[in-house]
């Protein structure tokens, strides 16, 4: 990780120039040194390709990390995430650092810096890109976390490289967290509010960015999974969004939401047997009650399986973002 430590003051000094129309941070181009397993947290927060936003990645906002911790025990910052892949974790960490050294933009502030100054904890937001084919559909995917975390590591960037690998553009939304009044409704409605924002960024700069519009989705788990579905259910100016269509599809793993409109958008639902979090049944009720309500849907209950279990590498759940990704094509061809 030498080389890391040589190219600090060059990329800072990148990302300090970053302009133009859109709201980003740019690592610019350069030679950067790829993570390990073996590598740790401190690594990872002082990468050059990570400069300016690194401390984002990471799960908990305002905490004083153990840099000393090597990538191969992340999964302990995310206790309510199971079957944590660190080497998933690092391929899709090196996703991005391969996108910045060929000078692309992957970190974009969906909030203004006037809207940052009045709102200090929108300095907690942000999106990861991970782009796909030029000018394809896009994906919104919201980590979960109990609106405690973001666990972008293991439920949003291994997820979106998939996506974009089958061609499609997919972002990974950093959303504000924390105890507020209301307690876990509290915390829906702000994150719910920070997705709304993060969707009419995308909309407003779609060309710029290189994404349709047309037939895009909404994916998620967990606390990430509610966001989506809501603002599927209510639209994006409920949230103080612009008014925008809703999306092509839903695709939600492992949440007891249960709420559900008719206007819903085709879902496509996932869960473990053994998730005690979030209930199997009252994921089941509401598929049921959506396709009683003639919206298109898929559903899959996988045995063996705990909750928060990302991609699902080597459990019984393996191969279900393949299936998701089927469902969301099949409806915007």
């Amino acid at each position: 990780m030498g080389k890391i430590l040589l190219t600090i003051l060059l990329a800072s000094l990148l990302s300090a120039c970053n302009g133009g129309s859109l709201e980003a941070q740019d690592s610019g181009p350069g030679s950067f040194a790829r993570l390990t397993t073996a590598d740790t947290v401190g690594e990872l927060l002082n990468h050059p390709a990570f400069a300016g936003f690194g401390r984002l990645l990471l799960p908990w906002d305002n905490r004083d990390y153990d840099e000393s911790l090597a990538l191969s025990g992340i999964g302990t910052l995310m206790p309510y995430h199971n079957n944590v892949n660190p080497a998933e974790v690092v391929t899709s960490l090196n996703r991005l650092i391969d996108d910045a050294e060929q000078g692309e933009t992957f970190f974009f502030d969906y909030y203004t810096p006037q809207q940052k100054q009045a709102d200090q904890d929108k300095n907690n937001t942000g999106l990861f890109f991970f782009r796909g084919d030029p000018g394809a559909p896009f994906a919104i995917v919201c980590p979960g976390g109990g609106w405690s975390y973001v666990g972008s590591l293991h439920e949003g960037l291994p997820l979106a490289e998939e996506i974009s690998r089958q061609g499609y553009n997919a972002f990974v939304i950093k959303y504000r967290t924390g105890n507020l009044p209301g307690g876990s409704r509290g915390g829906e409605q702000r994150a719910c509010e920070d997705l709304a924002a993060a969707l009419s960024y995308i909309f407003r700069n779609a060309q710029t960015l290189g994404v349709s519009t047309e037939g895009y989705s909404l994916w998620g788990g967990s606390a990430g999974a509610r966001m989506a579905a809501c603002l599927a259910s209510r639209g994006s100016a409920f949230y103080g969004g612009d008014a925008l269509p809703r999306p092509a599809a839903v695709v939600m793993g492992y949440t007891g939401h249960g709420d559900y409109s008719p206007s819903d958008p085709p879902t496509f639902a996932y869960v473990g047997e053994l998730d005690t979090i979030a209930s199997p049944a009252v994921m089941e009720r509401r598929m049921d009650n959506l396709r009683s309500a003639g919206v298109t849907v898929e559903f899959h209950r996988y045995r063996n399986t705990r909750h928060g279990f990302g991609l699902g590498t080597g459990t019984p759940a393996e191969g279900w973002i393949e299936r998701a990704i089927d469902f969301w094509t099949k409806l915007i061809k």
